[in-house]
């Protein structure tokens, strides 16, 4: 077999390994897929007329347009949750000794960790799917929206979700254990906390507008929504785009200059 058909697969032989751990043990990715359900319900109805009402200008609270507004950023932040459960698996791999055993193997170095990305990656789709089915379940509607731009929209989440899992895979490898890699990997999911998931960047105090904007998950989210709800995305799409190809490129070399790394 060539090299390439080796690698292929290795990695689709460690993709089944993750796939079946997440299935064996739901309760990681059970427990991150509720927290952007509950946030979606709680600031829906809790604290959709409220703050609908404060961004209107006066003009009186709409839950169905803070619906259409917060969505994008629920599910960017499912995202950020979901990859934490690939630093925690990463994590263990690392500290049981799996990973010391995969050396001794005649199998692809890299396929370990692209087994460990691509499965990530299909579970963050997989969880923005259902997510997306409890936001139209409560009355998201994306009525404006072209077929390309739906497209488009699920490309940015692949992507997005593809540069996200790699910073994950850096975070688990250089963590002593699950609970470290879980803390080391916090910022995936607050982040998306001050950025402009919940409120526009403008009505946010003017000191903490710049930490709001300049971030990845603001011109992600802003594109999103443009997409989502056929409105404009002004220069946010490329942003979105730079931030993922360069979070992408250094935790793929992050990950794979610590997974080459001789162990102590």
């Amino acid at each position: 077999m060539s090299s390439f058909s080796l690698a292929v697969r290795d990695s689709n032989t460690m993709l089944r390994r993750n796939l079946l751990h997440a299935r064996r043990y739901p309760s990681l990715t059970l427990n991150l897929l509720l927290t952007p359900i509950v946030l979606l319900l709680l600031f829906v109805y809790v604290f959709g007329d409220v703050m609908s009402a404060g961004m209107g200008g006066g003009g009186g609270a709409d839950r169905s347009a803070y619906i259409a507004y917060v969505v994008p950023g629920i599910l960017m932040m499912t995202i950020g949750g979901t990859v934490v459960g690939t630093a925690v698996s990463v994590s263990n791999d690392m500290t049981e000794g799996i990973i010391a055993r995969f050396r001794t193997m005649a199998i692809h170095r890299g396929s370990v960790l692209i087994g460990h990305v691509v499965g990530s990656v299909l579970q963050c789709i997989a969880s923005v799917v259902l997510v997306g089915a409890v936001a139209v379940a409560i009355g998201f509607r994306s009525t404006d929206a072209t077929a390309l731009e739906w497209l488009a929209a699920l490309g940015l989440l692949a992507l997005v979700a593809l540069a996200l899992t790699w910073i994950a895979v850096g975070m688990g490898m250089i963590s002593p254990n699950a609970e470290a890699a879980s803390n080391n990997a916090l910022p995936l999911v607050v982040l998306p906390l001050i950025s402009s998931a919940f409120v526009p960047v403008e009505a946010m105090p003017g000191w903490f507008q710049p930490i709001a904007e300049y971030q990845p998950f603001t011109p992600a989210i802003e594109t999103l929504r443009g997409l989502l709800l056929g409105t404009e995305i002004g220069y946010n799409g490329w942003l979105a785009v730079a931030w993922c190809l360069a979070l992408s490129a250094l935790g793929y070399t992050w990950s794979k200059s610590t997974f080459n790394r001789d162990p102590k």
